[in-house]
């Protein structure tokens, strides 16, 4: 993988110092260390950006996550992430409302959700999320 000098997921850091520290520590030894709910959404849309399926699979709850995730559709295009809205409902409970935009066979798409997150023995860990139009 070819690290981008900015970070995917919107912020105006390099990625090394963004989302890339946190991919980094999960490849070298397993730990999610996102510290808060906005963090990991982040972190995920960066990995499915550059698709690092194993750090979104090992960032999905075990509640809700499958087996495998397929590889993304050729000629998917990542255009960009705004988070509209974080919030903490208690210590292990958040919420994130966001929309991802991509495009696919000159298609542009927009997907807008809220996120549930939870942590589980200081790990943050995505739960689902509804769908908005």
């Amino acid at each position: 993988m070819h690290a981008p000098p900015t970070c995917p997921c919107g912020s105006t850091l390099p990625y090394a110092a963004c989302c890339g520290r946190l991919h980094a520590q999960h490849a070298a030894d397993g730990r999610l260390i996102a510290a808060t709910p906005e963090a990991l959404m982040r972190s995920r849309y960066a990995a499915f950006v550059l698709d690092l399926r194993p750090y979104l699979l090992a960032s999905w709850h075990a509640s809700t996550r499958p087996a495998s995730l397929e590889p993304p559709e050729p000629g998917l295009k990542w255009l960009g992430l705004e988070v509209k809205r974080s919030a903490l409902q208690d210590a292990d409970h958040g919420t994130v409302e966001f929309v991802a935009r991509s495009k696919l066979g000159g298609r542009a798409h927009r997907l807008h959700e809220t996120s549930r997150f939870v942590c589980e023995n200081g790990a943050w860990f995505y739960v689902d999320g509804d769908l908005t139009n």
